[in-house]
């Protein structure tokens, strides 16, 4: 390359966490993606603080293949993430565990996340979704009205947590995912308000089953009365991992709700597909992951010297994998940026994680997408976008779609 090419890839490595490039990411991505493994990408982990942390520099990775490799090798390209786990609402994300901790930890919240337990909620959701846009006509903000809604009143239901308090959850996943533009205070203020919260919760319903009351329904009772190989967790891990499920499963299914929700509105033709024929919500689902899905990178940390596409990364180093611009890869999905349904290999999206740490909750997330659009297609067949333009999430690339999203019911 020329000096003024490399110069110009410079700058579009550097612009990656700024407003522009978050609020649509896939031309640089596409620009960025054929010169990949690249230094010199500076942002912050999740549970990292704006204003008062320092951003990584890190290594980004966006080919498919080596996006694919290093997610699973998990040994080289370690999830450890030592900021998250100083921060002011440390969780106990599976991500950011490497073996042999993270298969201990997953072998405790694994068994109520399977598909078989998390459909039963679904006739639950389904009729507060009927219930919620009952009343819809006209133009909706639905991001405020719907689609941080359903995970948050999801999450709190399978806490066993009461319903009133599911409106707290997507200020406090918003804060500590760094998806909302707030003030290093503001966010500090946030992360230790949901941290206060589950402390609370966990240690009043430790003291009732250390009193002999039997554990009540909810992942909180579980995670305090389950052992393993007789071992249980301890009260700080259960509250952590409370942290997680809030932050998680709140956060990044509010988009992908949203995002699905756009994809109605703006693709009649597969809206009318998806009215024919219902076996075409999971592909829908699956399409919008690969296409516009929320998850756009995560970072990991090199544990030796590796070689990637003929560049070392040494160990030590930091390195984004950017999941994304992995699933808009044209040497895997040709003419990635085509909606297509009919892919053969949608299930090779890497949206929501592959090998070690694939999404946990992907279960409770696609329920809840599934409900959602069957309800809105059934009662909703002309949706478009309202008057209100669609406003990007532009606070960070973790995540890519609509702080808010305006739309037309009939």
């Amino acid at each position: 390359m020329s000096a003024d090419s490399t110069d110009g890839i410079a700058d579009l490595v550097a612009a990656l966490p700024g407003a522009e490039t978050i609020s649509n990411p896939y031309p640089v991505y596409a620009r960025l993606r054929g010169g990949t493994p690249l230094f010199g990408y500076r942002d912050y982990p999740p549970g990292t603080v704006p204003g008062q942390d320092e951003p990584v520099a890190a290594w980004v990775l966006m080919k498919y293949d080596e996006v694919a490799a290093a997610a699973h090798d998990h040994e080289t390209f370690s999830s450890r993430d030592p900021l998250q786990e100083q921060s002011s609402a440390p969780s106990l994300m599976l991500v950011n565990h490497d073996n042999p901790e993270h298969d201990r930890l997953r072998q405790y919240v694994s068994p109520p996340f399977a598909f078989r337990q998390i459909e039963q909620l679904k006739p639950w959701i389904s009729a507060c979704i009927r219930e919620m846009t009952q009343a819809f006509a006209g133009d909706v903000e639905v991001v405020d009205k719907l689609t941080s809604v359903i995970p948050a009143r999801v999450m709190m239901r399978l806490l066993g947590q009461p319903d009133k308090d599911a409106s707290r959850c997507r200020d406090w996943a918003n804060a500590f995912m760094l998806s909302a533009d707030l003030t290093a205070e503001q966010r500090a203020v946030s992360n230790q308000e949901l941290v206060e919260y589950f402390t609370s919760e966990v240690a009043a319903l430790h003291q009732r089953l250390q009193a002999g009351e039997a554990a009540p329904e909810g992942l909180i009772g579980t995670l305090l009365s389950t052992t393993v190989d007789g071992q249980r967790l301890s009260l700080d891990e259960v509250i952590r991992f409370c942290l997680t499920l809030v932050v998680a499963g709140a956060e990044t299914t509010t988009f992908l709700l949203t995002n699905l929700l756009y994809n109605l509105a703006t693709m009649p033709a597969v809206a009318a597909q998806l009215r024919e024929d219902s076996n075409l919500v999971l592909p829908f689902i699956n399409e919008t992951l690969r296409h516009s899905g929320p998850p756009q990178r995560l970072f990991r940390v090199v544990t030796r010297d590796v070689e990637v596409g003929g560049r070392t990364i040494r160990k030590g180093d930091w390195v984004a994998l950017f999941f994304a611009a992995a699933n808009h890869d044209p040497a895997v999905f040709p003419d990635p940026q085509r909606f297509d349904l009919n892919r053969k290999n949608l299930r090779q999206q890497l949206s929501m994680g592959t090998g070690l740490h694939q999404c946990l909750g992907f279960a409770v997330a696609k329920m809840e997408a599934a409900a959602m659009i069957e309800v809105v297609v059934e009662r909703y067949p002309r949706l478009r976008l309202g008057a209100a333009p669609p406003e990007p999430q532009t606070a960070s690339l973790l995540t890519h779609g609509f702080a808010a999203l305006t739309l037309t019911f009939d």
